[in-house]
């Protein structure tokens, strides 16, 4: 299913944790009541990414696989939106987004085709 390097090596994983360390290093540097809302909820969606790619595969199956590909595609979706309350509540600066922006460019289509190679790769049943 992967690599010898396992998740660790895949193109959209690495992303997830880019993402996530970035998402990391903006929100802890806000003030408490920022920190505790939007915050904690865009660090959790954001390191839901990564940590249901690596959960999905070590599940074994392609379809587990695909699941747990979907999870984390409903968490960047999430962490947009809160990316998105954040920057109209001034707590992220446009040069902020700007440097977030081709991360999740770059994430959104690399999980679907991720997605899209595991059902390919799926054994005839």
């Amino acid at each position: 299913m992967v690599s010898a390097k396992g998740f660790e090596g895949l193109r959209v994983y690495q992303l997830a944790e880019e993402l996530s360390d970035a998402v990391w290093g903006i929100a802890t540097r806000w003030k408490i009541v920022a920190r505790d809302t939007i915050g904690k909820q865009m660090i959790r969606s954001a390191d839901s990414i990564g940590a249901n790619i690596a959960e999905g595969t070590g599940r074994g199956t392609f379809k587990d696989n695909r699941k747990f590909v979907d999870n984390a595609r409903g968490s960047l979706y999430e962490t947009r939106h809160w990316l998105r309350r954040a920057f109209e509540r001034r707590l992220l600066s446009a040069s902020e987004v700007n440097s977030l922006r081709p991360l999740i460019d770059e994430l959104g289509p690399k999980l679907n085709a991720y997605r899209n190679s595991l059902r390919r790769r799926q054994p005839d049943k």
